[in-house]
C-alpha cells in the first residue's frame, strides 16, 4: 500500500497496515470465523485507545456479522459503550436512544439482526476456492457449485 499511496506512507499513516493487506485469505478471508476474528481483533484495539468517544466508519455487513449484530443503513450512526468481554471477546451495549429508534438517523432496522444462514460461503468451500485462486466477490453466497 504504502507504493500506491506515497502521501500516506510519508505521513506515517500506514505504518499498523499490515503487509499482508489486502489479501483475500488468511484472516482476511471472507469466513465466518476470519470476520468474527478480524472483529474482536478491532474491538480489543479500540479498547486499548485512551479517548471517551470514537468514531468507527466501516462496512455495514461487517458491522453487523462482526461488531454489534445489528443492521445498519447507509450513513446511519449507533453508539455503543464496551461492558465486559467473555470467551468470545468484547461485549457493547448499544445506547437506548438509538436501539430503540433505529439508528441515530432511525432509518435502520429495530433490534439484533444476528448472523443468520447465506452471510458467509461455507468455510470449507472457500478453502477449496481460495487454494484453487477463485474469488469470490459478487457471486451470491448461497450458489455454491457441486
Amino acid at each position: 500500500m504504502k507504493e500506491e499511496f506515497p502521501e500516506l506512507a510519508s505521513s506515517g499513516c500506514l505504518d499498523n497496515v499490515d503487509p499482508a493487506y489486502p489479501s483475500k485469505d488468511g484472516k482476511y478471508a471472507f469466513t465466518q470465523s476470519a470476520v468474527i476474528n478480524r472483529g474482536m481483533s478491532a474491538l480489543a484495539d479500540l479498547r486499548k485507545r485512551p479517548e471517551k468517544v470514537i468514531a468507527v466508519v466501516s462496512h455495514s455487513g461487517f458491522l453487523r456479522t462482526a461488531i454489534g449484530q445489528a443492521q445498519w443503513n447507509n450513513a446511519d450512526y449507533r453508539i455503543y459503550d464496551f461492558t465486559e468481554s467473555n470467551e468470545y471477546g468484547l461485549i457493547l451495549k448499544e445506547w437506548k436512544e438509538t436501539e430503540e429508534r433505529g439508528g441515530g438517523l432511525g432509518t435502520s432496522f429495530k433490534g439484533k439482526a444476528p448472523i443468520v444462514e447465506g452471510d458467509f460461503p461455507d468455510e470449507k468451500t472457500e478453502k477449496v476456492r481460495q487454494h484453487l485462486g477463485e474469488q469470490i466477490q459478487g457471486e451470491v453466497t448461497k450458489e455454491v457449485p457441486p
